[in-house]
């Protein structure tokens, strides 16, 4: 896996959503540039459809509260294509979402300050589809899990 450049995240708030709230409905849009290996993420109360191009090898993720606990749910498109494509796609995704969720727990870091109780949240990761042997959700830890950078 590639070393993490914090320099090469660009982030944008789209409001009404601020560097502090709110928790719930909060979404994420990253995106990336293969060219110059950038990273951009969106936060928002919507995810950034104009980032989300024909690729789909955006990263999706959103608070919510299921059965009373605050959980931070992350989509990933895996694709409908032939069994080939599908695998590589979940060999990359594996391979780069701890990088992925580095970047939003950075990005957003002055809301994870904000609100600690979030560092132990659970993160579930849900592998979208058409073929069902890797249609899945698993759990994927929690925020501090991931938080190298965070101070």
């Amino acid at each position: 896996m590639s070393m993490f450049n914090p320099e090469h995240l660009f982030v944008v708030f789209n409001p009404p959503v601020g560097n502090i709230s709110p928790i719930n409905g909060r979404k994420y849009t990253l995106t990336h540039s293969d060219q110059t290996g950038y990273l951009f993420l969106t936060i928002g109360l919507t995810y950034d459809e104009d980032k989300i191009t024909d690729l789909r090898d955006e990263v999706l993720a959103e608070w919510s509260v299921q059965d009373g606990v605050y959980m931070l749910c992350v989509k990933v498109y895996l694709g409908n294509g032939e069994f080939k494509t599908v695998k590589r796609r979940d060999r990359i995704f594996r391979q780069k979402l701890p990088l992925a969720l580095e970047a939003i727990f950075l990005g957003d870091r002055a809301f994870l300050m904000a609100h600690e109780q979030l560092y132990a949240a659970p993160i579930k990761i849900c592998f979208e589809s058409s073929n069902s042997s890797y249609h899945r959700c698993e759990n994927w830890g929690t925020p501090m899990d991931y938080l190298f950078y965070a101070n």
